[in-house]
Formats: structure tokens, C-alpha cells, sequence
């Protein structure tokens, strides 16, 4: 950890040469922790805690994963993507139980990246990326409906479509004064990026939709609507208050904070083994996200990242952040991009981010308290249009193979009606399997007739073996092989566009050499890379086994064939003599 926080301040010196560059840094810290500051909170309220949790995690997560990360300009902190996991498990395990998760699943990803895993987290298909993430912004948004019209409902329990009911049956109770605020702020931050002004649209809803509400209620006593104050208290060594504490995040060890009963959560092994897999979920979750914005801001900055080193320094500040009180943290693609267009071009952009959100709570923690809470949804329903790529998702629906759409439209209903691990598991397999016909279809096993070249007597088989060659496409390859006609002595096997053998295929040859020996028909093999010759010699198919033969070309080949079918004794001195060669 020492060596990559000195690698950080290193990019840090060596970036910022000039007043220019460290002011470009300045500046859009400043920018991005304006944009941060709100949606750190909405996004904690989301999950079902406090939003000082969320602004503890902007901080401590936002300046460590900069720190110790693989990306010069990424920005990390409380995600819209994770708010349909982590929300189950607060309601399951209270704050206490989000808090261990999002440690263990730190120390995952620290595994990973010192596993290299980097590079595989960037294969996931396409349409299995926007189907999950359609989805979870269709879930968000859902959620955000109850805050938004000031809908009488307690809690909203169940899965999607349980509380997709809730809502329609609570509709009756809608609150006019709530909606005024909440599409008053929705309809600023819809406009607000069509005026190209350089203040952040966030920050400007919130002002108008907090002051609408003061100024309204001031005017009115009888109007009123429920703000971060009303929603949420604090009390810190006997002293309670409205809102967001004005204090530091305390240390503590994340066990101790309350579970869903409203005690601390205690350690246990037994805790440690029901919370596993929700950790995998955000850890897996967690890499591919930051991995995604990483490749996103490599386009925009010009700066290339480190996959595994990004996915140490995501595990680092997941490991510390609860520490402090912090939720799961990973990369936000939409903050990130704000910190590249406002000058960012070191990891000093994000710590600034960090202090500057520090600071508000230390300054501002009264101001927030009157934060509408119907804004707040409105926030977040437009972060959840935007997360719901809805133009990408259509284009895809119309331009996509078949494959894909089934995989997009799979991914996509499997997260809003069940939640995202199973929608990611079953996106994942669907992929796996459609690519696995693909290329049981594209590998060929073509048979050349053979009755009309001098080349080619009709005592001669030759088959053209394309594309790899695994527990998908070996039988479609190698089934017809062994069913010659009687006339054919000899086989030749082109395999010159074989990349790869897996012991399924080896299996396979080694039936297809059985049949072939016992109805005395030779076998040349031709073209195929050393390192496969060498896998089928371990197995025991070499010349010595019977008339198997190898050759470098196909000139070569069809030269033992037709030796073969004059004089197997003269074929196999010509075999034996490449063999050594290799």
C-alpha cells in the first residue's frame, strides 16, 4: 500500500509541473465535489442509511482509492449501481451488516488485483452491461417514486414487483406540495444541461427546489414538506441534533455499528459466512464499474490505467471506508467525467474533491438539513435515467444480433423483477452458450472430394479443422471424421487454424486414432502449433501409437499420404525425422 500511495504522489509532482495544472486540479475538484456533495447523500438515503454515510464514503474511499488506485482521474464514492444490492442487506442486516460486506468485499478485490484479474473483469459482454444496468436504473427510479410525490408508505418491502404494488396502491395519498418541490428540481435538472452554463445542474436544482420549500413554507405555515432534517437525527455524546452531524467520521470497527434490530452486529464467523456472497456481489460489481470508467476516462484523458492496480486501490478504500462509517465505494463514470472536463488530470483533483465535501460538513451541516427530500428523488431519478442508457438500449434492441438481444432482454427483466446477481449469472451463461455455438457453427470439418485431382487419389481423406477446439465444438469437428468411406486408407487432418485443444478435444482424438488404427487407415495431422503436438504426445498420440504422422505443411502432408499408401515403413522414417525436428 505504501509503495502505491508514493506512486500516487509521484503522478501527483510529476503531473503538475506548472501553476496551470495544479489550478486545472483545483478547480475541478472543487466542481466535482459540488456534484458529489449531494449525490453522496441521495445515494445513501438510497441504500436505506444516513447520507453523512455517504459523505464519509466520498472522502475517505474518494482520497485513498485516488491514492492507491490505477487511474489518474478517476473519481470513486457511493454509486447508483450498487444501490439495488446494498439495499437487502440493510434491510436484512441493518448498517452494521452493509459496513462488514463492504469490508469483506475490499479485501476481495484486493485478492483480485493481486491475482491480475484486471483483465478479465473487461470481457464482459456488452448487452450483459446494459441490460443490468437498464435495469438497476429502472429499480431506482421506482424507488425514488414514494419520496418524490410524498406517498404514504412506511417502507417498501418485498421484491420489485411487491413494491411496484405498494406504490400503485398508495397513490391515493399523494401529496401535491411534495411534487411541486420534486418536478420543480427534476424539471431544473432536466433543462439545466441544454443551457451549457458551467455551474453544476445539481447544485442549482437543490438551491432553488430547498429554497422553493423554505420560502413556500415561510409564506404559508400550512405548507410543508419533509427535508433531511425532519427525515434524519443524530445524537453524539448526549447531544442530538437535525440532519447531518457536523462532525468527523469516527473510527470504529464496522461490527459494532447496529444491525436490523438496532444493535451492534457483533463478529461471527457465522455473520462472515452469511454475508459471502454479498460481498462477491459488490466486489465483482464494484471492479467491473471502476474498470468500465477507468476505460472511459483512458478516452477522454489520454492516460492509460492499470487495471489490477485500480482494483487493489478500490479494495484499499473499500477495506478503510467502513472503518469510518463508509458504504461500498467504487468508480462513478458520471463524477469522473466531470473531473476530465473541468481540468482534472491527477489524482489531486479527487483529494480536493474529498476535502472540499469534508469541509461541508464541518461548515454546511445545517444548510443540508433543509434539503427537500422530494429533490433528493428527483436527483436520483435523473441519475437513473441517465444510468439506464436508454438510447444504447434501444439501438441495441435494433441493431444487435438475435443472440444479444436476448441477452440484453434477459439481463435487463432478470435485475428489475429478481435483483442483478441473478441477472448478471444468467446474462453471463446465456453469453457463454450463444459464443459456444457460434463456434461450434464456424468450426468446419470440410471432407475435399477427392476423385478428380492427381493429388488427391480417392485412397484419401482431407479435412479442413477451423477455430478452436473445446467441450463446445470438438464433436461438431471431429464426429464426421471417422465415418469414411471403405476406399479411404489415409486421412489427412488440416488443423493449421486450430488455436487451441482442451482435453475434451483430446479425448476426441484420441477416438478418432482408435477408430482410424482399427479399420488400418493412416492419419496425418498437419499444421498444427507445437505446443498441441506436444499435449497430444503427452497423451499418447505420437507415431509411435500406429500410423499417426505429423507435418509442418500440407505439401508435406499429402507427400506421407501418399508415401503411406505405397509404403508405410518409408512414411514413418519421414514422420519420426519431424518429430525431432519440433
Amino acid at each position: 500500500m505504501a509503495s502505491l500511495m508514493f506512486s500516487a504522489f509521484h503522478t501527483i509532482v510529476k503531473t503538475n509541473k506548472s501553476l496551470a495544472s495544479i489550478q486545472g486540479d483545483l478547480l475541478a475538484g472543487l466542481t466535482v465535489g459540488v456534484i458529489a456533495l449531494p449525490l453522496s447523500m441521495a445515494l445513501a438515503i438510497a441504500v436505506g442509511v444516513p447520507p453523512q454515510h455517504g459523505l464519509y464514503t466520498a472522502i475517505v474511499a474518494g482520497i485513498l482509492i485516488a491514492l492507491a488506485g490505477g487511474s489518474r482521474v478517476n473519481i470513486s464514492g457511493p454509486t447508483a449501481a450498487f444501490v439495488v444490492v446494498l439495499l437487502p442487506i440493510v434491510q436484512q442486516y441493518g448498517l452494521g451488516g452493509l459496513l462488514v460486506s463492504g469490508f469483506m468485499a475490499g479485501v476481495i478485490l484486493v485478492l483480485m488485483g493481486l491475482a491480475r484479474f484486471g483483465r478479465f473483469i473487461e470481457v464482459v459482454p456488452y448487452p450483459v452491461v446494459v441490460g443490468f444496468t437498464s435495469g438497476i436504473g429502472v429499480v431506482i427510479a421506482t424507488l425514488q417514486i414514494k419520496d418524490f410525490l410524498g406517498l404514504d408508505i412506511q417502507s417498501l418491502d418485498g421484491h420489485y414487483l411487491n413494491k411496484l404494488f405498494q406504490i400503485f396502491q398508495s397513490l391515493p395519498t399523494f401529496d401535491w406540495q411534495e411534487a411541486l418541490i420534486g418536478f420543480m428540481t427534476l424539471g431544473i435538472l432536466a433543462i439545466w444541461p441544454k443551457l451549457r452554463y458551467r455551474i453544476p445542474g445539481h447544485l442549482v436544482a437543490l438551491l432553488v427546489g430547498s429554497f422553493s420549500a423554505w420560502l413556500l413554507g415561510y409564506a404559508n405555515s400550512d405548507f410543508s414538506v419533509a427535508t433531511i432534517g425532519s427525515r434524519f437525527h443524530y445524537e453524539i455524546d448526549g447531544i442530538s441534533g437535525l440532519g447531518v452531524p457536523p462532525v468527523l467520521p469516527g473510527l470504529d470497527w464496522p461490527w459494532n455499528l447496529p444491525g436490523a434490530d438496532g444493535q451492534p452486529i457483533g463478529f461471527s464467523f457465522e455473520l462472515i459466512n452469511t454475508l459471502f456472497a454479498s460481498a462477491i456481489v459488490i466486489a465483482v460489481l464494484g471492479a467491473l464499474e471502476s474498470l468500465l470508467c477507468a476505460v472511459v476516462a483512458d478516452g477522454m484523458s489520454g492516460f492509460k490505467h492499470d487495471p489490477n492496480d485500480e482494483l487493489i486501490g478500490q479494495g484499499i478504500g473499500n477495506m478503510i471506508a467502513p472503518l469510518f462509517g463508509g458504504i461500498p465505494a467504487t468508480a462513478a463514470i458520471a463524477r469522473t467525467a466531470a473531473n476530465i472536463r473541468a481540468g482534472g488530470i491527477s489524482p489531486l483533483s479527487s483529494i480536493i474533491h474529498g476535502l472540499f465535501i469534508l469541509a461541508s460538513i464541518l461548515c454546511l451541516s445545517p444548510l443540508l438539513s433543509y434539503i427537500p427530500m422530494a429533490s433528493m428523488a428527483a436527483l436520483l431519478l435523473m441519475v437513473a435515467w441517465n444510468m439506464s442508457e436508454a438510447r444504447h438500449f434501444i439501438r441495441t434492441i435494433k441493431v444487435a444480433p438475435k443472440d444479444d438481444v436476448i441477452t440484453l432482454l434477459a439481463c435487463f427483466l432478470l435485475t428489475v423483477i429478481f435483483d442483478m446477481t441473478v441477472a448478471v449469472a444468467v446474462g453471463m451463461g446465456l453469453a457463454g452458450i450463444f459464443f459456444i455455438r457460434k463456434s461450434i457453427t464456424r468450426t468446419e470439418n470440410l471432407k475435399v472430394e477427392t476423385g478428380h485431382s492427381p493429388d488427391t487419389p480417392a485412397e484419401m481423406a482431407i479435412y479442413d479443422i477451423n477455430g478452436p477446439l473445446f467441450f463446445g465444438s470438438t464433436q461438431k469437428a471431429m464426429k464426421n471424421i471417422t465415418s469414411v468411406t471403405p476406399e479411404v486408407r489415409v486421412v489427412i487432418l488440416d488443423m493449421s487454424e486450430v488455436t487451441m485443444m482442451d482435453m475434451s478435444a483430446i479425448v476426441s482424438m484420441e477416438s478418432i486414432v482408435e477408430n482410424l488404427s482399427t479399420n488400418k487407415v493412416g492419419l496425418v495431422i498437419s499444421n498444427l502449433q507445437p505446443p498441441m503436438i506436444s499435449k497430444l504426445r503427452r497423451a499418447g498420440i505420437d507415431a509411435e501409437a500406429g500410423a499417426i504422422y505429423f507435418s509442418s505443411t500440407m505439401d508435406d502432408a499429402l507427400a506421407m499420404a501418399n508415401n503411406h499408401l505405397l509404403d508405410t515403413d518409408s512414411l514413418k522414417i519421414a514422420d519420426k525425422a519431424f518429430l525431432l525436428s519440433l
